[in-house]
């Protein structure tokens, strides 16, 4: 009889346990839900705002996700993504600096590279002078460079168009482009989200992603005498050094955009990636930019 009573008991233990543990389980995913559920939605100084997860295209945060703006430096995305898409394409090709480049930088008071006239660079070399410093003088090179046709002017525009053709591919129904590096001409437009969409896709290729999550570089060009000097680009994306897990990808401003940026981040696994559009100035930017990140990792 005392065998049978100690039987019940232990099965009547085990029983508590596991009756126990199920509903600390449960109370624990029932505690995730909600938190998930009240967690408050950031306010952002930005007119417009996206994130979503890398993996899943879920929309994480979204303001004015699809009102259409001026994008800034942000469209040198698509110009390297249009670059690194060309078929048999030879990162180690040279390219020789044209005064038109410099020319233009200087008639625009544009960002710069600081390429020097004369000298050859790489492809790779244009594309960290082009998302590193944000080069007008890259982003000319490299639109002239894969750009068809026989005139200057002619490949420019080739190039446009190559850059709203893959928009196109890419389904980017809220953009485009008429320059290839942000200095619109007044129909140079997208969105929050389209631009988080092309930073997703940009960021499928290798090289894209090692030249946008570089801080500094220091490159070795050949000059016209046949010499050589050094080149040191800084990356203008602070969120690199400042937001634990960054891995890019390129700041934007100006005169109509404002204060712009695509960003994207790594933690435990999850790629965040997103785009603030038209801050009110650089320190509210990054604000904006840590407030959605946060808000969407906990998401």
């Amino acid at each position: 009889m005392k065998i049978g009573i100690k039987g019940i008991s232990r099965a009547t233990a085990t029983a508590t346990v596991a009756l126990t543990a199920g509903a600390v389980i449960a109370g624990s995913a029932f505690a995730s839900t909600a938190q998930a559920a009240t967690l408050p939605t950031p306010k952002i100084t930005a007119a417009g705002g996206f994130t979503m997860n890398n993996g899943t295209s879920k929309a994480l945060f979204s303001k004015a996700a699809d009102t259409r703006r001026s994008t800034g430096s942000t469209t040198k995305i698509m110009t390297a993504n249009v670059v690194l898409a060309q078929k048999n394409l030879n990162l180690d090709s040279k390219v020789t600096v044209q005064k038109a480049y410099s020319d233009y930088i200087v008639s625009k008071g544009a960002s710069s590279a600081r390429l020097i006239v004369g000298d050859k660079v790489t492809v790779r070399q244009l594309l960290y002078g082009l998302m590193l410093p944000s080069g007008c003088d890259a982003a000319y090179a490299l639109a002239d460079k894969f750009g068809s046709g026989s005139t200057r002017a002619a490949r420019v525009k080739s190039f446009i168009g190559k850059m709203n053709a893959q928009a196109k591919s890419l389904g980017l129904k809220n953009t485009h482009f008429d320059s290839f590096d942000g200095i619109g001409n007044g129909s140079n437009y997208s969105t929050p989200r389209d631009l988080t969409k092309l930073a997703s896709n940009s960021m499928k290729n290798s090289t894209f992603r090692t030249v946008v999550k570089t801080k500094s570089t220091k490159q070795k060009v050949t000059t016209k005498s046949g010499g050589y000097r050094y080149m040191s680009w800084s990356n203008t994306n602070n969120m690199l050094s400042s937001y634990s897990g960054a891995i890019g990808v390129k700041t934007g401003s100006g005169p109509s955009a404002k204060y712009c940026l695509v960003f994207a981040a790594t933690r435990n696994g999850k790629t965040v990636i997103g785009t603030v559009l038209a801050s009110t100035n650089a320190t509210n930017r990054t604000a904006d930019m840590k407030k959605i990140m946060d808000y969407s990792f906990k998401k």
